[in-house]
């Protein structure tokens, strides 16, 4: 588990002159870049799971968003009651396609993008990277439709003080093999088939040896059956080249962004 969570001010919300991440439990993330603020993924109230950590934010206390992105349908990416919650202070929310279509049925103001495709959240450029996460095609009772690849991203994020990539929930692909190396990666570790498993993790690190290392999707849930919710963060020190780049932050702990 991660330490206490840090509770996050609305000072952490106001213009400054740098980029902070804080991880927000799960594989969620706040980017405070310069004078823009988005999230990714958060999942902050209404899981219908039990969770091990405090919220280090509930909806109804964050003053500002220009957006949040969502990386795919499943409830602990897509948090309707949190998407909902943070309507009221930000305007757009952006997905893949087919996730922005069920968004919109909710009434929330989601974009869709295509995988590859770039926009802009004030300050911060984002681009759609490519994920393999259609399990529901494998597990009856969920595949009611065809589940298509490009119903799952990652996110690439070029802010003015460095780039941040969430490679989001996915089987490792070898397209992830030859990005250009990122200052730092939103780090899902879990050692689960339809996640990137422990060795396509490592891997994925040793590739891009001076990335920081920032773990998510790890220490939230109480399912210790669930190996997707159980990654443990020390078991990456003795097989990642640098290992003091490896970041286990409590939730809402600062991490500050710096070029290479």
């Amino acid at each position: 588990m991660p330490g206490p969570s840090v509770p996050i001010s609305r000072e952490a919300f106001e213009p400054s002159d740098e980029t902070v991440l804080r991880w927000l439990g799960n594989a969620g993330v706040l980017v405070h870049s310069r004078s823009t603020n988005l999230m990714i993924d958060p999942l902050l109230e209404g899981f219908d799971m039990p969770l091990l950590i405090e919220p280090p934010i509930l909806p109804q206390a964050v003053p500002c968003l220009d957006g949040v992105l969502i990386s795919h349908i499943d409830n602990d990416h897509l948090s309707l009651p949190t998407c909902r919650g943070l309507a009221s202070v930000c305007p757009a929310f952006h997905a893949p396609r087919y996730v922005a279509g069920e968004m919109r049925k909710e009434g929330l103001n989601a974009a869709g993008h295509d995988i590859h495709e770039s926009f802009s959240v004030g300050e911060v450029a984002v681009r759609l990277t490519p994920a393999d996460h259609d399990w529901q095609n494998e597990v009856p009772g969920f595949s009611f439709r065809h589940w298509k690849k490009e119903d799952y991203c990652g996110f690439w994020l070029d802010t003015p003080d460095g780039s941040v990539w969430m490679p989001g929930d996915s089987r490792l692909l070898e397209e992830q093999l030859h990005m250009p190396e990122p200052d730092v990666i939103l780090f899902d570790f879990s050692d689960n088939v339809f996640h990137i498993t422990f060795e396509g993790a490592v891997r994925l690190a040793n590739t891009y040896p001076g990335a920081e290392l920032i773990c998510i999707h790890w220490g939230t849930v109480d399912s210790p059956e669930m190996t997707p919710f159980n990654g443990d963060p020390e078991a990456l020190l003795p097989r990642v080249t640098r290992p003091e780049r490896v970041h286990a932050l409590a939730p809402g702990e600062p991490f500050a962004l710096r070029k290479r």
